[in-house]
C-alpha cells in the first residue's frame, strides 16, 4: 500500500480516515475530502483511505454480521476502516494488535461510550476472521469489493475478462511521468533520476508520442528532480496516447502543421493541454466548464512555460464561447465514469450509481453533437473516455457514425478503441500494441471528409 507517515499518531489518522470514510458513503469525493485534512496528516491519511477504499464491500459485510444493528454513523465508520485494514488478504499495513489497540484510542476520543464496543467487534473479527470473511464473500459485493450493478455491467461488457477488470481495480497503479521534451530528453531525465537512487526505465512505444518513462516505485512530486522547473509531469501512460494520435492523424491522415487550430473541448487538470503544446507549435483553446478546474489548466501550463487560450464555457453551447472559426483538429475527452482509473481513485466504484451512466452517455453524445460542426473539412477529431464500459466507448461511437451528420465520416484504423488496464489483454483494435500496465481508456479518431 501507499506508503504511511508515522507521524501524527496511529489512533489520529484511524480517526481522520473514518471520516473520510464517512464523507464517502454519503457521496463526497474522496479527493474533495483529503483537500480537508491537515497537511502534516493527509499523506497517511490518504494511504489508509485508499486502502479501506479497496476493501469496503468486504469489510461492510462483515460489520453486518458483527454487528446487525447499524452503529451510529461515527463508530460505524471507523469499524468499516478498521476490518478494512485488517482483512486478511489486503497486505495490512500495521500488526493486528496495533491496529485494534489504536481504533479503540480513537473510539476513546470520538464517541467514548462506544470504545468498549469497538473493542469487542473487532477482537472477535480477529477470532473468527477466516469464517467471517468466507461468509461474507457469498456476497459479489464483499467478494469482489465494487457495487453489485458494477459487477454485472463488467460482466456483461467483458465476458471473458470481468474478474480481471475487478482485481486489476485492487492494485496500485504504476507511476508513469512525462518528460516535457522542451526541456529534458527521456534519457537524460532517467540518468537524473539514477543519480537520486530513483529507478525508472522509457516507454518507447510511438504511440506514446517517445515522452514516457515508468517508475519502479512512486514517489511524491516534490522528488523528482525539476518538476517545479517544467522538466516533467505525472500522466499515466494511456493518457499519453491522446496527443500523438491527434497530431499524427493515425493511418489516414497527416501530421498537423505548425500553427495549427486545436480545441482541447474538456481541458481540466490540462495535462493532455500540456502534452499537444509540449510536441508542436499550436494554436491551442482549452476550454472547461468549471473555472476551478481550469484554474488548474493555467497552473500547469504556467510551471510547463506553455501557454494556451483559455476558455470558461460549457463546450455544448457553441453559440456562447465559438468565434466560428473551425478548428483542425479537436480533442474531447469527455466526461465519463471513470470506471478505468479505479486504481487511482478507488473511491469512484462507491460514488458511482447505475443510472449515471446513461447520464453521462447522453452528456458525451451531446457534447460529440455540439463539436463536430466546428471541423474544417478534412479536419479530425478524438473522442477519448477514461472508461472501461462500452457505452461510454464504442457504443457511443458506433451510434454517432451512423447519424446523418456524420454522413462520409470514418473511424482512422489506427484508433486504439477499449484499451483495457490489463497486461495480459489486448485492447480492441488490432493498430495498438499489446496491453500495458495503464489506465483503462477508449480512444476513437474520426476524419471529416474534405
Amino acid at each position: 500500500m501507499e506508503s504511511v507517515y508515522a507521524s501524527p499518531a496511529l489512533n489520529r489518522l484511524l480517526s481522520d480516515c473514518a471520516d473520510a470514510v464517512a464523507a464517502v458513503r454519503a457521496g463526497r469525493s474522496l479527493t474533495e475530502v483529503l483537500a480537508g485534512v491537515p497537511l502534516a496528516s493527509r499523506p497517511g491519511v490518504q494511504s489508509l483511505a485508499f486502502h479501506v477504499m479497496r476493501w469496503m464491500g468486504g469489510a461492510e459485510a462483515v460489520r453486518a454480521r458483527l454487528a446487525p444493528r447499524t452503529p451510529p454513523p461515527r463508530v460505524e465508520s471507523l469499524l468499516i476502516t478498521a476490518i478494512a485494514l485488517l482483512w486478511p488478504e489486503a497486505d495490512a499495513p500495521y500488526p493486528d494488535h496495533t491496529l485494534v489497540d489504536q481504533a479503540v484510542t480513537a473510539a476513546r476520543e470520538r464517541t467514548p461510550a462506544a470504545a468498549a464496543f469497538v473493542n469487542a467487534v473487532l477482537r472477535r473479527f480477529l477470532r473468527e476472521r477466516t469464517a467471517l470473511v468466507a461468509a461474507a464473500q457469498q456476497d459479489p459485493v464483499a467478494a469482489w469489493n465494487h457495487p453489485a450493478w458494477w459487477v454485472e455491467r463488467l460482466r456483461r461488457d467483458w465476458p471473458a475478462q470481468w474478474q480481471d477488470h475487478l482485481r486489476v481495480a485492487n492494485s496500485h497503479p504504476p507511476m508513469t511521468l512525462r518528460v516535457n521534451a522542451r526541456r529534458q530528453t527521456v534519457a537524460d531525465y532517467v540518468r537524473l533520476l539514477e543519480r537520486q537512487g530513483q529507478r525508472a526505465w522509457p516507454l518507447p512505444a510511438p504511440e506514446l508520442g517517445g515522452q514516457a518513462l515508468q517508475l519502479a516505485r512512486p514517489c511524491p512530486v516534490q522528488r523528482l528532480p525539476g518538476f517545479a522547473e517544467g522538466w516533467v509531469s505525472v500522466q499515466d501512460a494511456a493518457a499519453q496516447r491522446a496527443a500523438p494520435l491527434l497530431l499524427s492523424g493515425g493511418a489516414g491522415g497527416r501530421p498537423l502543421p505548425p500553427g495549427a487550430r486545436v480545441l482541447d473541448a474538456c481541458a481540466a487538470p490540462g495535462g493532455k493541454t500540456a502534452h499537444l503544446l509540449e510536441a508542436a507549435e499550436l494554436d491551442v483553446t482549452a476550454l472547461d466548464s468549471d473555472p476551478h478546474r481550469l484554474a488548474r489548466v493555467q497552473e500547469t501550463l504556467s510551471r510547463l512555460g506553455l501557454s494556451a487560450r483559455l476558455q470558461v464555457a460549457d463546450a455544448r453551447q457553441t453559440a456562447r464561447w465559438w468565434d466560428g472559426q473551425p478548428f483542425d483538429a479537436i480533442l474531447l475527452d469527455a466526461p465519463c465514469s471513470a470506471s478505468g482509473i479505479v486504481r487511482r481513485h478507488p473511491d469512484v466504484r462507491w460514488l458511482r450509481r447505475p443510472q449515471d451512466i446513461s447520464t453521462l452517455a447522453r452528456t458525451q453524445e451531446e457534447l460529440l453533437n455540439a463539436l463536430w460542426p466546428l471541423l474544417k473539412p478534412g479536419g479530425r477529431l478524438v473522442y477519448a473516455t477514461c472508461s472501461v464500459f462500452l457505452a461510454e466507448g464504442q457504443q457511443r461511437i458506433d451510434a454517432f457514425l451512423q447519424r446523418p451528420q456524420t454522413a462520409g465520416a470514418h473511424l482512422d484504423a489506427a484508433s486504439p478503441g477499449h484499451l483495457p488496464p490489463l497486461a495480459d489483454n489486448p485492447p480492441t483494435s488490432s493498430a495498438s500494441p499489446q496491453g500495458g500496465s495503464g489506465d483503462g481508456f477508449y480512444y476513437a479518431l474520426i476524419h471529416r471528409p474534405p
